[in-house]
């Protein structure tokens, strides 16, 4: 669950360790060829042809540092240039200009499958593994256990990995990567490949590493995984650093970026790149109906869902809705209102100003992990908005029991036996 002030503190706290990623004017440029010979007989014909390139800048100018203990997450759209600024940090790539110190051991895993022989089994990659990570055989014999174990796949541990799944190779990978318990993990959106049962299993490892002092950096298009995350974020477009902060605000640009509406470097209040969004969301929590705050809510409980968002534009009639994903993202409800006068007329919510927006939510949902979309308009105008689904709020409904569909409903079941 999205706690600002929380999120606040805990970024305040991280910056104050010591830099354990310093890089400084990154630049990484590739020559990609335009027009050359294909055939055998173009080169006969034209034997002198030399080969034509274009240079496409991945990236330019990158600067930014990473802190002991912090969760940094990188964002950007396809081709933005994430993952290449990734394999320069692994040192897969070489940068062309720039500078990049590193402390500590790191731990990257940026391709599906890299460093695996497909014509080896799996428990002989992860023997191999150990070895180049700089482990005795025996040591890394020994690791393997852990590694089935986590990656839950025991059975098939004498299969070759050509024949894995890519979901089994992702799980593979991953756990390897744990088990070396490096003190910086380097993460792309790989993930993605695995299920969502797998990927939560990754979070739970993120936080504990994060929360033993270890520092993740990780590369995603999953804003939701942004905001509850980490301490800080980045975006990146066209090989440009955009921003460098709150995640919140880097989730904003990312679907700004990514969807209708102005964009940074519009007009009505946008500016120059680097202009704020005009609406901030301040805080979001769930609560029980006494008032306390709750991380997850229990099967049957019915619960508070309350936003604070702050206007840093004039809203004409700030019209709020909310939709309420399961762990599918298939939607289960919805719900929303416009701000009102008490006389019923719509009300002008002024740069500056705050608005709390509080739902009391009869509680039938069947146990499992739901998120909250957030879109908000600015005059109640189709069209007209300062936010659009965007991902503000992550939470677990607990039960024991596992049940079918996405709500309970109660019904009066009778059974009979007719002679």
């Amino acid at each position: 669950m999205l706690n600002l002030q929380h999120s606040l503190q805990r970024a305040a706290f991280v910056l104050d360790g010591p830099v354990v990623i310093d890089v400084q004017a990154l630049d990484k440029t590739f020559r990609l060829p335009e027009r050359r010979p294909q055939t055998i007989v173009e080169r006969v014909v034209h034997p002198l042809r030399k080969v034509e390139y274009r240079e496409l800048r991945a990236l330019r100018g990158i600067s930014f540092d990473v802190h002991q203990g912090e969760f940094f997450g990188i964002v950007g759209r396809n081709g933005s240039g994430k993952s290449t600024l990734l394999k320069v940090l692994a040192s897969i790539y070489r940068a062309d200009a720039g500078r990049i110190r590193m402390a500590g051991r790191l731990a990257p895993f940026i391709e599906l499958g890299v460093g695996f022989n497909p014509e080896l089994t799996a428990r002989e990659n992860v023997v191999l593994n150990g070895v180049m990570m700089g482990l005795g055989r025996r040591a890394a014999a020994r690791r393997l256990d852990s590694v089935l174990d986590f990656a839950e796949l025991r059975e098939f541990v004498d299969l070759k990995l050509k024949n894995y799944s890519s979901g089994m190779m992702v799980r593979l990978a991953f756990a390897v990567m744990v088990q070396a318990n490096a003190d910086v993990m380097l993460v792309d959106e790989v993930l993605a490949v695995g299920d969502a049962a797998f990927g939560q299993k990754c979070m739970d490892v993120f936080r504990e590493r994060r929360q033993s002092g270890k520092t993740l950096v990780l590369v995603t298009h999953d804003m939701a995984t942004v905001q509850a995350y980490c301490d800080r974020a980045m975006l990146i477009h066209d090989g440009e650093q955009r921003f460098l902060g709150d995640p919140e605000e880097a989730a904003l640009r990312y679907y700004r970026l990514n969807f209708g509406g102005r964009q940074p470097g519009t007009a009505n209040g946008a500016g120059a790149d680097g202009e704020r969004a005009d609406v901030s969301l301040l805080d979001v929590w769930l609560e029980d109906l006494a008032g306390a705050r709750l991380a997850d809510v229990q099967e049957g409980q019915s619960f508070r869902f309350n936003v604070l968002v702050e206007a840093r534009a004039d809203l004409k009639s700030p019209t709020l809705g909310f939709e309420l994903l399961n762990v599918d993202d298939v939607s289960v409800f919805g719900f929303g209102t416009t701000l009102e006068k008490a006389d019923g007329v719509s009300r002008r919510l002024a740069a500056g100003e705050r608005l709390r927006v509080s739902a009391e939510i009869d509680n039938r949902l069947v146990p499992g992990r739901y998120s909250v979309l957030c879109s908000i308009s600015r005059s109640g105008t189709r069209g007209d908005d300062a936010l659009r689904d965007v991902r503000i709020a992550d939470f677990l409904v607990k039960g024991e029991d596992p049940m079918p569909g996405m709500i309970f409903v109660r019904a009066r079941v009778d059974a009979s036996v007719e002679r």
